[in-house]
């Protein structure tokens, strides 16, 4: 049982020391919340501002019916139709990165929220596209800033 309780801890300590950092184009909010409350307000905070959850995916439950114990991570990925239609009439290609997608991981103090930017996430395409890619993106930029900061305030 001991040995059990130091591999365990040992997992959780290799897993916080690879905590996401902030990178150029990404948003990171540290927060205290618990993760499971995190992600409930991030899914409340979506349903708030009008868009969807599209996907959801995580190792942790998965880990866990292995017998496996590592800290809360979960990718949600959020669009809604309009966006979709409507950069879908833009680039064609740039629909790949539909649903942009927000990230809750667990932290030895709480939990974070991370998202790479809207107008990141469609850079690529913004050369090949009409100029109203780039608005859509911007657009997009307000209503993810506006769901994290919901989510973690």
């Amino acid at each position: 049982m001991r040995a059990m309780l130091i591999v365990a801890l040992s997992l959780w300590a290799g897993f916080a020391a690879a905590d996401v950092t902030a990178r150029p184009g990404w948003v990171v909010m540290e927060t205290s919340k618990p993760y499971d409350q995190l992600v409930k307000d991030v899914l409340k905070a979506v349903k708030a501002n009008k868009m969807g959850v599209v996907t959801q995916a995580g190792p942790t439950g998965a880990a866990k019916a292995r017998g496996i114990t590592i800290p809360g991570n979960r990718v949600i990925g959020v669009f809604n139709n309009t966006f979709a239609v409507r950069i879908l009439a833009l680039s064609t290609a740039a629909m790949i990165e539909a649903p942009v997608r927000l990230y809750v991981t667990e932290t030895q103090s709480g939990a974070t929220l991370s998202y790479k930017t809207p107008s990141l996430v469609f850079a690529p395409y913004m050369e090949e596209s009409d100029p109203d890619l780039g608005v859509a993106a911007s657009e997009l930029d307000v209503i993810f800033k506006t769901i994290a900061d919901a989510a973690a305030g």
